[in-house]
């Protein structure tokens, strides 16, 4: 019956035979897309197979995760994925070292049972995905930082973590971190929650726990086995490989940070020098008033004095300062120097959980009946002034150099200007500074002292070619150097006491080197740059006649290698304060002071 199966009214084309439509379809599909010099990138069929690859890819993702996973399982999925994503800095370092494709397998496997052992010692139950969803955006937050800035997370380093102040941490949070974590850690831990999971009785449950974790032990010990010459010469030849092993580096470091001793109140401080008292006192002779100014973040080998290639010094140079061009700080973070340096054990004889379990030289010079006051411009001071106080830097101070939550350091000078009105006896006045705390060199300096072109804009370094991060960094140092010669003039023009002002940083910083960014590596693997800092004495003449010190003496002194542990002794010898912890040989003045 003609026209069967046809709709009325409807035209219809007569179909083309299929061996003519595979002979046309190439020509219909490749189409060149709009754009100059655009090339023809896929075809009809193409797009299809691979919309067909995509749909199929998800199709078995959905039913994986309607199929329920043994628990054990999905720690083996996480551990491995932490291994392979967040360890970018950890692998690169086996290719440097020139490890075999064996040997960088066997690690992995036994990196991935080990993790899994971890986090199965961790999360268990109905704690299981949120504490892997926590280790997951822990884990990425970690590789961000130890990719960008090559950061190793030890214990110091994670207590540098636990104690960043708001500012601090803000200054850290950027685009790319939030992307990071949002692609690394936020999206596998969101796959986490989707996974449906058998469920057991706890006994049976308990079981299989325990038999995994005991596969897991034996898995890594065989797999370190299987290369363990290869394994452990890397381990001997970079000490630092193991702190780039994420997530285990920061949860082992956090575990022993936790178990160290924490801030001791200053009531149940140990006492120290208990012997300590004044040999003359303003009744004998003129008040004095040392500026101990702790700068931050500075490096030696950036300092005009040391023969840095920019005049990073000029106000101090002008005002003929002693430079002391080869000092060695106690630590490389401020967490770490700050106690240090002002203890009577120093870096000779460091014990960290001692240190603040003693009372600071602080403590020992107040007890004499010294005025003792720290303003800071920082994120405090780590414990040492617990005993005798602190005021922290404010708009209240000085509204111009204050503003969006940070004050620059002319806010000191102010704030000196102010406690010379007032001052009086014996007084020591520490100030720390913000200096070149780091990212965000570029926000240390207000812009007459942008000297050094292009300066990196930016608190994420890696958008930042290295000289732009350098001339950042120098500008910094400029305003620094700025500030210390307002310091040193007010010192100059005040008559009621003899005054000295000795400034020394606490650390220093890599912009690069090696690879790293930024401070706080280990001491024993930090290298120089972080290391060696800049320090600097002034008085002026007639104080120093006055004080019967021989300035000619300390400067031809200077040259010598010194290092945080000689604060505690130049300090109590400034004031004649005798004591058997006084030692002369590491007071920078003590062969320069008469009697």
């Amino acid at each position: 019956m003609q026209g069967q199966g046809r709709t009325p009214g409807v035209r219809h084309v007569p179909r083309t035979p299929a061996h003519e439509r595979g002979a046309a379809a190439p020509q219909v599909g490749a189409r060149i897309l709009a754009g100059r010099g655009a090339r023809v990138i896929a075809t009809g069929h193409d797009a299809a197979a691979v919309f067909d690859g995509m749909r199929e890819v998800w199709l078995r993702v959905r039913a994986a995760l309607r199929r329920p996973w043994p628990p054990e399982g999905l720690l083996v999925a996480v551990s491995a994925w932490c291994i392979v994503s967040a360890n970018a800095a950890f692998w690169h370092a086996l290719d440097v070292a020139g490890a075999a494709m064996g040997v960088q397998f066997a690690f992995g496997v036994a990196l991935v049972a080990l993790h899994a052992l971890l986090f199965g010692l961790l999360a268990f139950g109905r704690a299981l995905k949120p504490v892997l969803c926590a280790l997951l955006v822990l884990t990425a937050c970690a590789s961000f930082f130890a990719t960008r800035y090559a950061v190793l997370f030890d214990v110091e380093m994670i207590h540098n973590v636990l104690r960043t102040d708001p500012a601090e941490s803000r200054e850290l949070l950027s685009a790319g971190l939030l992307l990071h974590v949002l692609l690394q850690g936020v999206t596998p831990a969101m796959l986490v929650t989707l996974v449906p999971l058998r469920r057991d009785t706890f006994g049976r449950a308990a079981v299989r726990r325990g038999v995994f974790l005991l596969a897991m032990a034996l898995l890594a010990a065989g797999a370190l086995g299987s290369a363990s010459q290869g394994i452990f010469s890397l381990v001997r030849a970079d000490h630092a490989l193991r702190y780039r092993i994420t997530p285990g580096n920061v949860l082992v470091s956090a575990v022993r940070a936790v178990g160290e001793r924490d801030e001791v109140p200053p009531g149940e401080r140990q006492p120290v020098a208990t012997d300590a008292r004044r040999t003359t006192t303003p009744v004998m002779r003129r008040p004095r008033l040392l500026v101990l100014v702790v700068g931050e973040t500075v490096r030696a080998d950036h300092w005009g004095l040391n023969g840095y290639a920019r005049d990073t010094t000029p106000e101090l140079r002008a005002r003929g300062v002693v430079n002391f061009p080869d000092v060695r700080a106690c630590g490389s973070s401020t967490e770490v120097s700050l106690p240090c340096m002002f203890s009577a054990l120093g870096r000779a004889h460091y014990d960290r959980d001692a240190i603040r379990a003693q009372q600071s030289l602080l403590d020992v010079v107040a007890r004499t009946g010294v005025g003792v006051d720290w303003l800071d411009n920082q994120s405090g001071c780590k414990g040492v002034c617990a005993g005798t106080g602190m005021e922290t830097m404010s708009a209240a101070i000085d509204p111009v150099a204050c503003g969006a939550g940070r004050c620059l350091d002319a806010v000191l000078a102010t704030a000196l200007g102010q406690r010379l009105d007032t001052a009086q006896g014996d007084t020591l006045l520490v100030l720390h500074m913000l200096g070149n705390h780091g990212p965000a060199y570029f926000e240390r300096y207000p812009a007459p002292y942008a000297r050094y072109r292009p300066a990196c804009a930016s608190a994420e370094l890696a958008r930042c070619a290295q000289p732009a991060i350098i001339n950042a960094y120098d500008n910094a140092i400029l305003y620094t150097d700025a500030v210390l010669g307002q310091l040193i003039d007010l010192l100059a023009a005040h008559r009621a006491h003899d005054s000295a002002l000795l400034y020394v940083s606490d650390h220093g910083e890599s912009l690069g080197e090696y690879g790293l960014f930024l401070h706080g590596a280990p001491y024993a693997l930090a290298p120089a740059q972080q290391l060696q800092v800049p320090m600097v004495w002034w008085s002026a003449a007639d104080s120093a006649r006055s004080m019967g010190l021989d300035l000619a003496c300390v400067r031809s002194g200077a040259r010598a290698p010194h290092a945080h542990d000689d604060l505690f002794p130049t300090v109590l010898g400034f004031f004649d304060i005798a004591t058997r912890a006084y030692d002369r040989t590491r007071d920078i003045a003590g062969r320069c002071r008469a009697g």
